[in-house]
């Protein structure tokens, strides 16, 4: 099963920042189990759409060159309210560090203004084809659905393309 944790990207400079929200419905399944009669977003899925949000920047900002990105490390990570359905989880990613291989970013995710949750992660970029040149291919399609994903998500105003 594949999550989509960001729902909309609202701000966008690359190399640098990235803001975006997730909307938390009732209707997604894993809610049902989490916790029966007190619905919450698990924080395991708090910290992945920090990660999906910082992904999307790195994607942004060198032109979707990685196809895949990964969670190589997550410090300091504090959770500090729920996150209930009907409400929405605005995140904040700020570069900290960029290389070759990885970025670390400051991130922070809050709930009607409230922190919900924080953190400092860095991410892993790379291509199957690295380690296998038969996955070329895969890049290449892994590429196409994550711009054409991006393109969804978004919409910038025409100051900002």
């Amino acid at each position: 099963m594949r999550f989509t944790l960001v729902d909309r990207i609202v701000e966008l400079d690359k190399g640098q920042s990235i803001k975006t929200v997730k909307n938390l419905s009732l209707a997604e399944e894993y809610l049902q189990d989490h916790f029966p009669g007190f619905a919450v977003m698990p924080g395991v899925m708090m910290v992945e759409a920090l990660v999906q949000s910082a992904a999307w920047l790195i994607r942004a900002t060198e032109d979707f060159k990685d196809s895949t990105i990964l969670l190589k490390q997550a410090k300091a990570v504090k959770f500090n309210s729920f996150v209930t359905p009907g409400r929405q989880l605005c995140v904040s990613i700020k570069t900290h560090k960029w290389g070759d291989d990885e970025c670390t970013f400051k991130a922070e995710g809050t709930v009607d203004g409230g922190n919900a949750i924080s953190a400092r992660i860095t991410l892993q970029k790379l291509n199957l084809r690295d380690r296998n040149e038969s996955l070329a291919a895969t890049d290449e399609q892994l590429n196409a659905k994550m711009r054409e994903l991006f393109g969804q998500l978004w919409q910038p105003a025409p100051s900002d393309a």
